[in-house]
């Protein structure tokens, strides 16, 4: 049995401990270290983070805003890091990012510009598809954004040295799998679903065990958890 990744989570300023995101990847089979970050005193964040990070010894760092900037700034030698819209210009003195790292950010941000994402991959001479970009706002909590994270994390700690070829390869399509019972035959049936189609869904599909059409609605909460259901495309005997 593989074992969970253990991701070290640095929440954002004025966030706390237990937000969508690390609760989306700890439900998702993560193991999750989500410490309370001083937003006063950056410095006592990073030692906080810092003193984390090396007890734990985690899989992959992901900070989020200025949770990014204090990921940055600690040591984390080989470890991947993923930064969601990170703050880097506002705190921190480091301005490069290593090598095995992405940063996801949206470019529809009015808190931290997607400007200063690009312009921290220049600076760190790594290519454009480094940067993802993703989500409606600078939370990156929507289904889709919640679904990249997730994905990404996995890449990188995998050591997938082709992480840039598979963002090329998955475009846009992010799959989850759900199930329905159909409604003619009881069987449990399972089926993928993809995010990138939207929060509510709907479709018809022919159960694969008794031929009988299905329509299928699908509903994604914020947390990125698919609730699908499906009727009787026609009346039947």
């Amino acid at each position: 049995m593989t074992a969970p990744i253990k991701i070290l989570f640095l929440h954002g300023l004025k966030s706390v401990p237990g937000g969508v995101k690390p609760t989306y990847l700890q439900k998702h089979g993560c193991q999750v270290i989500n410490p309370k970050l001083d937003d006063d005193d950056f410095e006592t964040a990073v030692q906080t983070a810092q003193t984390e990070f090396d007890l734990h010894q985690p899989d992959c760092v992901v900070g989020s805003s200025r949770g990014g900037a204090v990921a940055l700034n600690i040591r984390s030698g080989t470890t991947p890091l993923v930064l969601l819209c990170p703050a880097w210009r506002k705190w921190g003195k480091v301005s490069k990012l290593k090598s095995n790292s992405a940063i996801l950010h949206s470019r529809k941000d009015d808190v931290i510009p997607f400007e200063e994402s690009e312009e921290l991959i220049s600076k760190s001479k790594l290519s454009e598809e480094t940067l993802i970009e993703v989500g409606e706002d600078h939370r990156l909590a929507d289904s889709s954004s919640l679904s990249v994270l997730l994905w990404t994390c996995q890449q990188l700690v995998n050591g997938d040295a082709s992480l840039t070829e598979s963002i090329n390869n998955r475009s846009e399509s992010i799959l989850v799998e759900a199930s329905y019972i159909c409604d003619s035959c009881g069987e449990e049936i399972v089926v993928p679903l993809d995010l990138a189609e939207g929060s509510r869904q709907r479709y018809v599909e022919d159960c694969p065990v008794c031929c009988n059409a299905n329509i299928i609605h699908v509903e994604i909460d914020e947390d990125g958890e698919a609730k699908i259901r499906s009727e009787p495309e026609q009346d039947h005997d």
